[in-house]
């Protein structure tokens, strides 16, 4: 009888059990999401009290998605706008700080345009600065970092965009995703 490794895994009715590490269902199981974060709520509740929103990198390039979202947000919310990207000097007419402790103030809400890779470094950059908040893009996935994070103390919300949260809070989407105004015959979060 060999000594074989085994790994505890979630499943998602809640249980858990123990299977052998290099099992193919291990892996499998691994590799499913069962972190969730934040619900529609406590999002809300997340941007209705930011004032500031450090963009961690923002690019000057108009076709990338940062550069959208730092547009949206500098028109169409109260957010003190705030982008960081050590390899530019400005972006959209604003100054580009290489680091979170460059900016003139802590950020209520750090927003995240990096691989999954590097979001554990950019959790420890925003531990080390104090801000309250890592917000990680649509299509950003790094459950490990997730869970890292909030053994920190922060909030985390990742897989998600703030533009098009933001957007759905307060007035609706557009299709090409502007902000319309409408209101929606949805029942309001509150």
């Amino acid at each position: 009888m060999t000594d074989t490794a085994t790994t505890e895994v979630q499943l998602a009715n809640g249980l858990s059990c123990a299977l052998p590490a290099d099992s193919p269902l291990a892996k499998l199981l691994k590799s499913q999401r069962t972190w969730v974060g934040p619900d529609a709520k406590e999002r809300l509740r997340l941007l209705r009290g930011a004032k500031s929103v450090a963009i961690v990198g923002a690019s000057p390039n108009p076709a990338r998605s940062s550069y959208f979202v730092g547009t949206y947000l500098q028109q169409s919310s109260d957010y003190r706008v705030y982008f960081v990207n050590p390899n530019a000097d400005t972006i959209l007419g604003q100054p580009a700080y290489p680091d979170l402790a460059s900016l003139p103030e802590v950020p209520d809400i750090v927003d995240v345009f990096r691989k999954a890779s590097d979001i554990p470094a950019v959790i420890d950059e925003v531990v080390a600065v104090g801000a309250p908040t890592v917000w990680v893009q649509l299509g950003i996935w790094n459950q490990d970092a997730a869970e890292y994070g909030e053994s920190k103390g922060l909030n985390v919300v990742m897989d998600r965009c703030i533009k098009i949260e933001h957007a759905r809070f307060h007035g609706g989407l557009h299709l090409l995703g502007f902000d319309t105004g409408q209101i929606t015959a949805r029942k309001t979060i509150r």
